[in-house]
């Protein structure tokens, strides 16, 4: 009876933060960010990186998205021509690529902030946080097709090493977007929430993704990709927003909020 009651307490605060965050309306924010202004970012500096590492965001596209069949098709021929185009882009279209990937990043630091009802940070405070956050971003990408066969040891190293690497980026991407006002403890319950609940969710996307993707191929050709990704994200993000939310009611609760150090909660 006494474990039942902190849990019944804990419901309606996690309501309560589900709804302050509006956990839909900022996944799909964070969705459209991604694919309007994070992927061509992502084009253009493929479009400039050498040959290897155009194969490794390839092997890591794979990974993520478990493409093949009809699907796989298109995106390495996306990728390989990013080589022939590379000339066009040149250091003026990188740079404003950069900057209208800052929206993905601010659409995160906002996700961040209100999930622990913080006020928005200073432009000048996050500039540079914006850009190092996409920096790192476009690193773990790239090589996140190497982490899943945990650098060919193996998938069932893959998961774990996977698991640790979402982990520590999340944990790492709250405290950079939050500019340090929250210590680095009580944003480990939101961490490992989202490193879960991702893993989680790629192992089962990779079930109907590919089959969904295929479908969508058939029916509305390119388009249907579009509306099939556009989906993925979307749930993708919910997953996120999740982990992100909860793990702040979590990092309050009673029970672990002392041995966290979670600061006390802003006054409404």
């Amino acid at each position: 009876m006494v474990s039942a009651r902190p849990a019944r307490s804990l419901t309606p605060r996690v309501v309560h933060q589900l709804v302050h965050v509006n956990i839909l309306d900022t996944a799909t924010r964070l969705a459209a960010q991604v694919f309007l202004a994070a992927l061509p970012l992502l084009i253009a500096v493929a479009s400039l990186c050498p040959r290897p590492v155009r194969r490794e965001l390839l092997s890591s596209l794979r990974s993520t998205f478990a493409v093949g069949g009809r699907v796989r098709a298109p995106v390495e021929e996306l990728l390989a021509g990013t080589q022939r185009t590379a000339y066009s882009w040149g250091a003026a279209s990188v740079l404003v690529a950069l900057l209208s990937a800052t929206a993905f990043t601010r659409a995160l630091q906002r996700l961040c902030e209100r999930s622990w009802h913080l006020p928005r940070a200073e432009a000048r405070v996050m500039v540079w946080r914006w850009a190092c956050w996409l920096v790192v971003w476009i690193a773990v990408l790239v090589l996140r097709g190497a982490i899943h066969t945990a650098f060919g040891a193996g998938p069932a190293f893959g998961v774990v090493l996977e698991l640790a690497a979402v982990v520590l980026l999340w944990w790492w991407s709250q405290h950079l977007l939050l500019a340090g006002r929250v210590p680095w403890l009580p944003l480990l319950p939101g961490a490992l929430l989202t490193g879960v609940g991702v893993i989680v969710f790629s192992g089962v996307s990779a079930l109907w993704l590919p089959r969904a993707l295929e479908h969508g191929v058939e029916r509305y050709g390119t388009l249907g990709t579009v509306f099939t990704l556009l989906s993925w994200l979307i749930v993708f993000f919910v997953v996120v927003v999740l982990g992100t939310a909860v793990g702040y009611v979590l990092a309050h609760d009673a029970s672990v909020r002392g041995r966290l150090g979670t600061p006390a909660p802003p006054s409404r």
